[in-house]
């Protein structure tokens, strides 16, 4: 961390772009490394685990990288995956769905519900089998592993493939606890002397951002509102889309920057 300090003051990163641009570029490592960032005593990275009034950042991508999304189709059944799975435990505030990863921000209400308050609007072997017994709490961690569970056997079945969709941890990165620290900002990853007023940097806005745009980063499109596999078009208010909770978006004070 001090190195990464030494790198920002040597380059002159004085004004709030250059900083945006670091934490947006510090991100991007983040995903592409799948990096376990638990031993850092500032942040908090959850592999799959959740505490209710929290937002995190969920992500996971296909294994070795490759595709998880083949058509329209596919985008379209892993959406409806997530208004089963996440959010009887969740309130989302941003989504992008890209060839091979996807990105949810959420906010966490329950960490456990009751598995017959689950829907069944998508058949799932897993959660039938589940529901066959006595009413039984269930986690969010185990909700989401049905989930890419599901998702992968109904890929596979298309493909004829079989084995592993995506890589073996999701992760689960919390973006609102961390201790001892304002979340304006997180110290140890180099940056100084931010306060709590700088709401240009307040990392669940960061992340917000960095999901969104997630698309034009990676030259699939020229402009986020494109892409149709992202919570962009439904943000604007220009398609009604039913996942993101805009009340929870407004309550964190969540933009474009």
């Amino acid at each position: 961390m001090q190195l990464i300090l030494t790198m920002i003051k040597a380059a002159g990163m004085e004004t709030h772009q250059s900083r945006r641009l670091f934490l947006s570029i510090l991100l991007v490592a983040i995903f592409k490394s799948g990096c376990d960032l638990k031993s850092r005593s500032d942040l908090k990275l959850c592999n799959m685990q959740f505490d209710s009034g929290h937002i995190y950042h969920i992500f996971n991508q296909g294994n070795n990288r490759q595709k998880i999304f083949f058509d329209r189709e596919n985008y379209l059944f892993f959406l409806r995956k997530v208004r089963t799975h996440v959010i009887p435990f969740a309130d989302i505030l941003a989504w992008c769905l890209m060839p091979n990863h996807f990105h949810l921000m959420i906010y966490v209400n329950h960490t456990e519900v009751n598995d017959q308050e689950i829907p069944v609007a998508i058949p799932s072997a897993t959660l039938s089998r589940a529901r066959n017994s006595s009413p039984k709490q269930m986690s969010f961690n185990k909700s989401i592993g049905i989930m890419l569970a599901s998702y992968t056997r109904a890929v596979n079945k298309q493909m004829n493939w079989s084995g592993s969709l995506f890589r073996s941890e999701t992760k689960a990165f919390c973006l609102t606890e961390l201790k001892g620290i304002s979340p304006a900002w997180i110290i140890s990853f180099g940056i100084t002397q931010i306060t709590v007023h700088d709401s240009d940097l307040d990392y669940p806005n960061i992340c917000f951002n960095y999901i969104l745009n997630n698309p034009v980063k990676d030259k699939l499109v020229t402009s986020q509102v494109v892409w149709e596999f992202s919570s962009f078009a439904d943000f604007l208010g220009i398609r009604n889309g039913g996942l993101i909770n805009r009340s929870r978006i407004e309550e964190f004070g969540l933009r474009m920057l």
